[in-house]
């Protein structure tokens, strides 16, 4: 699936992922009145603005970028509709040729691991009869309880081709009251925690190469740029995922030590810099009812922004 994913970032020149984590108060009312007159004030009513807010933003965007990555909580927390809108709009991305990354930071014990495995990125059994639940393309996975959790992720990756991206160091400022302890390593040398699952993530995917780069990833905030560099070092062969683009506070001429040489190497996130981008006062022009044109001139600007830091 990396190989894909390369393919689609030096097409479209962006090394970009969409974070399509919306919230109500981001969608303009004129979404909101139509899915409320249809479904009432309700969790429906909810899920049905997230749809068409999400497809509006799809079709804007889908020429552009590679991929688009849908923050589950964002959907769960409107329960069962909610989970319906995700699985819409996975589709829809889908079908309109994106690579969809879901940021679901699942891992468990092995065989629940296996299970979320399955959810995400397989299918599962039921007679004759193999059953996808949400079959995106990339999950996010969190490694927090070793191989074991994270190892039945990449089997069924192999398997469906399929990827992962293993949270190493990441964007939130609280990050490193565990991230960046220090630590043991297997050959007794005392190294952060996040170099260590970097090195872990290195090995993992060692063993799931797609051409020159695994299809086991990793996620590093744009927001700690020196450990970034640290970290690429080590695991030469992961796309890296990187959060904290743009809202929190990452910027283009920060994500140089993200890249590779090949001007490959990373997938940079912008959520609501870009899918809320009609709210912002320098694209203020398009009004809320150009909603998603304001998203796509923030793509274009964000496609310029990044130039600095690959080329």
């Amino acid at each position: 699936m990396v190989s894909r994913l390369n393919e689609e970032i030096r097409k479209k020149e962006a090394p970009i992922v969409v974070g399509l984590d919306p919230k109500p108060e981001f969608i303009p009312e004129g979404i909101r009145k139509k899915a409320y007159d249809e479904f009432g004030e309700t969790a429906e009513g909810v899920a049905e603005a997230f749809c068409l807010f999400n497809e509006a933003i799809i079709d804007a965007v889908c020429d552009l970028v590679p991929a688009v990555k849908p923050q589950i909580a964002m959907y769960e927390q409107f329960g069962i509709p909610g989970l319906a809108a995700f699985d819409r709009t996975v589709r829809y991305a889908k079908e309109k040729g994106l690579i969809v990354v879901g940021d679901a930071k699942r891992g468990d014990i092995g065989s629940t691991s296996a299970s979320y495995a399955e959810a995400h990125l397989g299918g599962t059994r039921i007679g004759d009869k193999t059953v996808r639940a949400f079959d995106e393309d990339f999950v996010t996975v969190n490694p927090y309880l070793g191989s074991d959790g994270v190892k039945p992720f990449i089997e069924v990756a192999k398997r469906d081709n399929k990827g992962i991206f293993v949270l190493v160091k990441t964007s939130n400022p609280s990050s490193g009251e565990l991230q960046d302890l220090i630590a043991r390593d297997s050959e007794g040398k005392e190294r952060p925690v996040y170099e260590i699952v970097g090195s872990l993530v290195d090995e993992w995917g060692s063993g799931a190469m797609d051409g020159d780069y695994s299809d086991v990833g990793a996620v590093v905030g744009a927001t700690y740029p020196e450990q970034g560099a640290a970290l690429r070092r080590i695991m030469k062969h992961a796309v890296i995922l990187v959060p904290g683009y743009g809202a929190q506070g990452g910027k283009g001429s920060d994500l140089k030590p993200f890249f590779n040489e090949d001007g490959l190497g990373a997938l940079v996130n912008s959520s609501r810099g870009i899918i809320a981008a009609w709210r912002e006062e320098r694209y203020s022009k398009y009004g809320a009812e150009a909603f998603a044109d304001a998203s796509r001139a923030a793509v274009i600007a964000m496609r310029e922004d990044l130039r600095q830091a690959y080329e």
